[in-house]
């Protein structure tokens, strides 16, 4: 028998929908069509091994629709790179809702924002025997930015169900020392918090930050901006949401700074939604800095990405660290890969030294590598 990664994903949204069609594109290939993988193999688990056996949303055009349907249904809109997505033999469950809908998303037209399910939510008990009669490894949460509560929600039932936890956003889960704590006195792995996509603004600016650091140059101040038209942008929108969205891709890029820069001096976060961009993130990027002999200089970028495909890539490789941390009985934090994989991981490292770390816990090897904070 081969090994099986059983994933279960609360909110299926765009980012759950690339998954989804991603595990199906790689199904069949072979490691000379790995484009888009930072791993084929990982741990002797390759893409074929992982399987959608849960799912939870809250939106009625998803809801009691199998998996493979339900992540083409509206207000989606990311790009659709795979033809054919084999059903998955998992239904989507009414999930609980709590602060996992913003109330603005009300004033905005159905195909753009929710069209909520009258279904019955349910019971932290209900999730958990989900999850245990459908052996779940791995819970991905993919709900929207601010879901502070449904986060803890989904993660109280993770922990009680003894399955993997795997926080893709910027709610404080893995690098809360409370939460940190309970998954270590449970020996639950947990990854987290908020992913680092493959190729995205976050990474990007972190990598000519540490450049300027490596080579002299002393960054004086730089600002991150990023549109977008999904439904997270749109989401965004309410303000009040994003404390930790805009304290996790701060903090990333200044974990890598040479040194700390005031806060008047940078800006890095969401700014507005464009909703004919729909998937696509498009990213301003700029820094200003002092070379040889104090001489100023400046760079300035345009980064365009298709937004949830760009997180996914990351996402299968998270999948599979979790299921290995599981393997190897390891509960907890798991710091290498959420240093790699995340924006706010509990120990940040550059880049290079997470990078490094990841492949030695890959390997069996735990390293933590130099710490930045």
């Amino acid at each position: 028998m081969e090994p099986n990664i059983n994933i279960a994903i609360a909110g299926i949204g765009n980012c759950a929908s690339s998954l989804v069609q991603g595990i199906a594109y790689y199904q069949n290939g072979g490691s000379n069509e790995q484009i888009g993988l930072m791993h084929w193999d990982l741990g002797g688990y390759r893409p074929k091994h992982l399987k959608v056996v849960a799912a939870w949303d809250v939106d009625s055009r998803k809801v009691g629709k199998d998996v493979n349907e339900a992540i083409f249904s509206a207000p989606n809109n990311t790009q659709v790179f795979c033809d054919h997505v084999p059903p998955t033999g998992a239904r989507v469950r009414m999930g609980k809702r709590l602060d996992g809908v913003a109330p603005h998303m009300a004033d905005y037209p159905p195909e753009r924002s929710f069209m909520l399910a009258e279904d019955a939510e349910p019971s932290r008990e209900d999730v958990v025997k989900v999850l245990r009669d459908t052996n779940a490894h791995v819970l991905m949460n993919y709900l929207p930015v601010g879901s502070q509560e449904a986060t803890e929600f989904y993660a109280e039932c993770a922990l009680e169900a003894g399955v993997a936890f795997v926080n893709c956003i910027p709610v404080f889960i893995a690098s809360d020392e409370n939460w940190a704590k309970r998954f270590r006195d449970a020996n639950v792995p947990i990854i987290g918090d908020d992913i680092k996509a493959q190729l995205g603004a976050t990474i990007v600016h972190r990598v000519l930050t540490d450049l300027f650091a490596k080579r002299g140059v002393r960054l004086d101040r730089t600002y991150q901006l990023n549109t977008g038209g999904n439904t997270d942008f749109l989401n965004m929108l309410e303000r009040s949401r994003l404390k930790h969205k805009k304290e996790s891709k701060t903090e990333a890029v200044q974990a890598v700074a040479e040194r700390r820069l005031e806060d008047e001096n940078i800006h890095v976060g969401p700014s507005d939604y464009v909703a004919w961009q729909k998937d696509n993130k498009v990213c301003f990027l700029r820094m200003e800095g002092r070379m040889f002999g104090n001489v100023p200089m400046n760079i300035e970028l345009r980064l365009s990405v298709e937004d949830s495909p760009n997180s996914a890539g990351v996402a299968i490789d998270m999948i599979r660290c979790a299921k290995l941390a599981l393997d190897r009985g390891e509960g907890g934090p798991i710091e290498a890969p959420a240093a790699y994989f995340c924006k706010h991981p509990p120990v940040q490292m550059t880049d290079d030294e997470a990078d490094l770390a990841t492949e030695a816990f890959i390997r069996g090897e735990p390293k933590p590598g130099r710490r930045v904070h």
